[in-house]
């Protein structure tokens, strides 16, 4: 499907035209009409699938079209990260190159006091759209620089990335500040449990769209070491003797464990840093800024960097423990061989990961080779099959919606 073939307004497609878009992602095909019809939208689907546009394609069409407030704040887009906000805003300005109503502010920490000032003019003169971080927007909003009452769109991406890093109890707070008839969209990688409530709590009976996740590109080598959590870093320190190791990313499920491979590294002399929430923005803009620019060999990071921050060179990637579950793993192995580049991925298989790992292997449809442990590291647990858990847990049916999303919508508004 095509993005003419949809009622986005001439403004977008004609800047859709001149970034040589043509084609709509499965998300995007999906989305796009829904939210132009004024549904609320529970979106599941993995970075790199082209969500963003899903989103932001027919809420600027709206804003176009629409006899919105010049004055007010129209559309909040919720951001985990400074990083993603960052390439929100800057995928709203090619989207947004012919709108000459619409206007736009992003909204982070990490910045100076000129920044400051310039959030709070851009959100007091009312900007359509303001991309923000959860804990500066709440910031603004108690001190009486944004008011939500009159905004029609709110967005909450990566939901899951939130729930992770915190900042759930800030999303709620902020949501009590939105009128009842503002449309609501969220996105998710993935959906526990605890984002399935917040959804419920958030959204007024949402489509439920979900893209399945994508298998890891095959130009990713796969490997693992079934291993004892006491044998990790040996097995690392042999890895980087064995060649000239840099871009390499190695992930940690805790930031406890981030903070203790990294000092260990560093006693091994190998040039490395570490990212993690209990940095400020301003040190992990550091941190990633020497990674960038290849002043840092190794990254040793909890998933706050296995989505949303785009690096093409790295090498590796080296799973210090098995992930939660499948779309963790894709996620965290595709930071590698990307822009038609090879790469590597490795995972340490503790003897408590095993079944864990087996999940993900029946994902991917294949066994990933097993690579023996170094001589002079002991032996290694052994790597049995372990039979399917049973779930007590009860599926969750489909959220149909009811009617005309717009026509309902329109209606409540007259109310």
């Amino acid at each position: 499907m095509t993005f003419e073939e949809t009622y986005l307004n001439d403004n977008i497609l004609d800047a859709l035209y001149d970034m040589h878009f043509e084609d709509m992602t499965p998300i995007q095909e999906r989305c796009i009409p829904k939210i132009l019809d004024g549904y609320d939208v529970l979106g599941v689907a993995q970075t790199g699938t082209g969500k963003t546009a899903a989103y932001l394609l027919p809420i600027l069409s709206l804003l176009d079209d629409g006899d919105y407030p010049n004055d007010a704040i129209n559309c909040i887009i919720m951001s985990p990260t400074r990083e993603l906000a960052q390439q929100i805003d800057q995928t709203m300005q090619g989207f947004g190159y012919y709108l000459d109503n619409v206007s736009s502010v992003a909204v982070y920490g990490g910045n100076d006091g000129g920044r400051y000032s310039q959030e709070m003019r851009g959100m007091r003169m009312g900007a359509d759209v303001l991309i923000a971080t959860p804990g500066r927007l709440l910031s603004h909003l108690k001190v009486g620089n944004l008011d939500l009452s009159r905004c029609s769109f709110f967005v909450l991406d990566e939901a899951d990335r939130m729930l992770d890093m915190g900042f759930i109890d800030d999303i709620k707070k902020l949501v009590k500040e939105l009128p009842e008839n503002c449309q609501r969209i969220m996105f998710s990688a993935t959906m526990p449990h605890k984002i399935r409530e917040l959804a419920v709590q958030l959204l007024h009976d949402p489509i439920e769209i979900k893209i399945a996740v994508s298998r890891p590109a095959e130009k990713i080598k796969q490997s693992a070491y079934v291993c004892y959590d006491s044998q990790k870093l040996e097995i690392i320190h042999h890895i980087f003797k064995q060649g000239d190791l840099k871009r390499v990313i190695i992930f940690s499920g805790k930031k406890e464990r981030v903070k203790e491979i990294n000092r260990r590294l560093k006693a091994l002399r190998i040039n490395c840093d570490q990212m993690h929430s209990d940095l400020s923005q301003q040190d992990r803009d550091k941190v990633m800024y020497r990674f960038k620019a290849g002043q840092t060999d190794v990254l040793v990071a909890t998933d706050i960097v296995a989505r949303g921050i785009d690096i093409d060179d790295i090498r590796t990637v080296i799973n210090y423990d098995v992930p939660h579950d499948a779309e963790d793993y894709v996620h965290r192995i595709g930071r590698t061989a990307r822009a038609d580049r090879d790469g590597e991925a490795i995972t340490f298989i503790s003897e408590a990961d095993i079944y864990r790992f087996q999940q993900i292997e029946h994902f991917l449809g294949k066994e990933v080779e097993k690579v023996a442990l170094p001589e002079g590291l002991g032996d290694a647990p052994a790597y049995i099959k372990r039979e399917k858990k049973r779930s007590n847990t009860r599926r969750h049916g489909r959220w149909h919606s009811r009617g005309n999303g717009r026509n309902y919508r329109k209606k409540k508004n007259k109310e």
